[in-house]
């Protein structure tokens, strides 16, 4: 059993992003409404030019662009940024649409504290163009699930699902929007719970308590 639980400071994000950011701003947003008890400590993105960064740097957020191409491989630069969230005391890092696979060791290091994303119904349609894959097979429902992060493609230990129905008439554009918006409900929720160390992996589940273990 792996349980998850931070003081009483509020929690610091570390956030990975390659993209848009539209999750990130979810978060950004829960934030400043008071909805999550978080603070994002850093934001990294693998792409310099990323609208994710700009969005972090316009509510005042640590934005760091980490080269690739400046290590060896995946490996070498794995540890760079592990050393970069460590270095900033995150407790949780969170995956907000980046794009590299991280390195078993990077997986291994944070498991527990390694939360990300997918656009769909976990164990279903894993990996890429989900959205596609849910379509092809002519699903009646999709959705979404954030989950723990293990060493597999979309296999960690699943948090919370949100349904979404799928249309007639939908197309890939259509489907990924309406999933998008239940994503930017979903991730902050999750996070909140991690933060009220509410998240208890046992085996390959997660059970959400009822009552903050921290209060025991």
């Amino acid at each position: 059993m792996v349980s998850m639980r931070v003081g009483m400071r509020r929690l610091r994000l570390g956030v990975l992003v390659s993209g848009r950011g539209t999750n990130l701003q979810s978060i950004i947003d829960a934030i400043e409404r008071g909805d999550l008890a978080a603070e994002i400590a850093i934001v990294i993105s693998n792409k310099k030019n990323a609208p994710a960064l700009e969005r972090a740097r316009n509510h005042g957020i640590e934005a760091l662009y980490l080269n690739p191409r400046n290590y060896p491989g995946r490996e070498a630069y794995d540890e760079a940024l592990k050393s970069e969230l460590e270095s900033r005391n995150v407790d949780l890092v969170v995956l907000a649409g980046y794009m590299l696979v991280l390195s078993p060791g990077f997986v291994r290091h944070f498991f527990g504290r390694l939360m990300n994303i997918h656009p769909a119904l976990l164990p279903s349609f894993p990996g890429t163009h989900a959205q596609a894959q849910a379509l092809a097979r002519g699903v009646k429902v999709s959705g979404c699930t954030v989950h723990f992060v293990d060493e597999g493609v979309d296999t960690g230990p699943i948090i919370l699902q949100a349904a979404v129905p799928v249309l007639e008439d939908d197309t890939e554009e259509t489907l990924s929007a309406r999933i998008l918006e239940q994503e930017h409900i979903l991730y902050p929720r999750a996070i909140q719970l991690f933060a009220e160390g509410r998240l208890v992996i046992e085996g390959g589940r997660v059970r959400i308590l009822q009552e903050n273990i921290k209060a025991r």
